[in-house]
Parts: C-alpha cells; sequence; structure tokens
C-alpha cells in the first residue's frame, strides 16, 4: 500500500500504518532524511508502477487455479516473507503493546485481508482491466469519507467538482446510458467496495495508530502477518485444500505476494523517503492504464471506447480531490 491522505489514491495493496506526516494517515514516517539511492528514484518510480499495474492480471491468472481465498492467504504469506526478511537484514523488531497489536489486526482486515479477497473474487466474473479502474476509485471514496471523519479535510469547490466528475467517469466505464448492459453486477460491487476499504482503513489508522514509535517496516511486517493468521483461519472454512497445483497460477500468487505486496512496499518507503510522498503517491496513477494495457494485451481482454475515456475521467477526478488550498 501507499502514502497517503484520506483522500490519496491507492494501489490495490495496504499502505503501512507508520506515523504519518503530510496528512498521511497510513503512510511511512522515514524522516527528514532522504538517502541517495544506487537507481534513480525515476526508475524505481516506473518499476513500482509496473509491479502495481500488473497485480490485476496476476490476480487474475491465479484464480483461474485456485479459489479466491487461497490466492489472497499466498499474497499475503508470500508478501509477509519477504518484509519478515527485510525486517531481519535491518533488525527491525516488532511493535509492542496490546493496544498497537489490537488496532493492527482491525487494519490488517480493512487494508490487506478485506480488499485482497474482495479483488480475488471480484475477478472471477470480470475483466482485470474493469478490477483495476475500480481500484482508482479509491481517492473518490477517501475524499467522501475524509469530509465527515476528519475534521482538518474542508472541501472546496474544486475538490467537489473532482468528486462529482471521478463519480461520473465511473458511470462512464460501467455504461450507465446503456443500462449497465453486460455487466457483472456482483462482480463490479465487489470490486467497489473493495476499493472503498482502502480509505476506510487509512481512517481507522490515522484515529488509532498516529503515533506508534515504531518504523514503517515494522507496523506493516506486522500488519501482513496478521492479515495472513486472517487468511489462514478463514481459507479453510470455504475451501478444500487443492488436489492439484496447477503451475502458472502458483507463480502468478507467488508474484503477486513477493512483488506487489512485499519488494513494492520496500520500493515505496524509498520513493517516499528519497522524493517525498506527494511525489511517491503520483505512482497510483499509472495503475489502471498499465492494468488495462496489460489486460488486454496479454489476457485478450475486451476494451470498448468507453473503458479508457471513463478511466481517463476517473483519474482526473481523482486528481482534483488531491488539490489543498493554500494555508
Amino acid at each position: 500500500m501507499t502514502t497517503v491522505t484520506a483522500s490519496t489514491p491507492t494501489p490495490p495493496h495496504a499502505p503501512s500504518p507508520a506515523r504519518p506526516t503530510q496528512h498521511s494517515p497510513a503512510g511511512p514516517t522515514l524522516g527528514p532524511a532522504r538517502p541517495r539511492r544506487a537507481l534513480d528514484w525515476r526508475l524505481r518510480f516506473g518499476a513500482l508502477s509496473l509491479i502495481w499495474g500488473f497485480s490485476f492480471l496476476l490476480i487474475k491468472v491465479g484464480t483461474g487455479g485456485y479459489a479466491p481465498f487461497q490466492v489472497t492467504f499466498g499474497r499475503l504469506a508470500f508478501g509477509t516473507a519477504v518484509l519478515a526478511v527485510a525486517m531481519a537484514v535491518k533488525r527491525e523488531r516488532l511493535p509492542r503493546g496490546a493496544r498497537t497489536w489490537a488496532h493492527l489486526t482491525v487494519s490488517a482486515f480493512l487494508l490487506n485481508a478485506l480488499p485482497f479477497s474482495l479483488f480475488a473474487y471480484a475477478e472471477l466474473t470480470i475483466p482485470s482491466t474493469l478490477a483495476g479502474i475500480c481500484n482508482a476509485t479509491s481517492p473518490l471514496w477517501g475524499m467522501a469519507l475524509s469530509l465527515v471523519a476528519l475534521s482538518e479535510d474542508r472541501p472546496t469547490r474544486l475538490r467537489v467538482a473532482g468528486l462529482g466528475l471521478g463519480f461520473l467517469g465511473v458511470l462512464t466505464v460501467l455504461g450507465a446510458w446503456q443500462g449497465f448492459h453486460g455487466l457483472d453486477a456482483r462482480g463490479t460491487t465487489l470490486a467497489l467496495l473493495a476499493s472503498l476499504s482502502y480509505p476506510v482503513g487509512w481512517i481507522y489508522l490515522r484515529r488509532t495508530l498516529a503515533a506508534t514509535g515504531s518504523s514503517a517496516l515494522s507496523m506493516t511486517g506486522a500488519q501482513l502477518f496478521l492479515a495472513t493468521l486472517q487468511l489462514a483461519v478463514v481459507t479453510p472454512l470455504f475451501t478444500t485444500f487443492p488436489a492439484r497445483f496447477p503451475l502458472l497460477p502458483l507463480l502468478a500468487t507467488a508474484a503477486l505476494g513477493a512483488l506487489g505486496t512485499g519488494l513494492a512496499l520496500l520500493i515505496q518507503y524509498g520513493l517516499v523517503a528519497e522524493v517525498g510522498p506527494t511525489t511517491a503517491q503520483m505512482v497510483t496513477y499509472f495503475i489502471p492504464v498499465i492494468a488495462t494495457a496489460a489486460g488486454v494485451a496479454l489476457l485478450d481482454e475486451p476494451l470498448s471506447w468507453s473503458t479508457p475515456v471513463g478511466a481517463a475521467i476517473v483519474l482526473a477526478g481523482a486528481a482534483l480531490t488531491q488539490v489543498r488550498g493554500r494555508s
């Protein structure tokens, strides 16, 4: 997940619950230092865009061989393993305190277990391109919720216009003028609920874990570990043990977790530390573009004119919701 405000767009990966700055309820606080990196930040920015953009394709491939809960469990397990290795290398300690772990349990559900599972179930019946565009509605939901839940987020005409424009884009993607003909209502609803879960989680984090004293890596590692435990309990209740293990879906699930959930978070931490959260969060605007291109090119998913046009309107509206007035 990503450094965000309560209305900042996000990819389908839970944000890190560390001490937020710059109105960041879920973003890592790595201090003012911006260390130099061997690899230019623009290349890492592009790599992060590709990794998160391809996540929806990987979900689609994974659910082609395994149940959605199994894909989500594998995703979380591989992601947790990557962060555990990173924590061991950096000698990071897990957070302390029963209260912190209790709040992390809730955030793990809202930011990882729930949206990851909803997207996996949604892609059983909708294209990965549509799932990626639905994910781009998170900042729209976030702004609407933050106006109610966060007193410092005051509406402006421009942000309200962005909210309206964004949802107009959603209606365009869904083909509202055709009566939503050919649209799978259940899958689309699940994807939109997944995108709604993220800002709910951000607001919860902002209210409960704004200053824990633990690092972003430590908090996120603990959060993913708890989400993995949640799926470990749920998955056997709703699925049966696979009779066979098809290789391609298994590799897709492993990549989704190790790259899209584990490595991507580590890349993002470096970007936030080097170029700041405002620039780092712009990666979100590339995700639906890459998700659409990947779905059409590699999965032969259909593409009508309303999909790219509606996606562009959604992203324009999302960008406007991030414009803040001067203090």
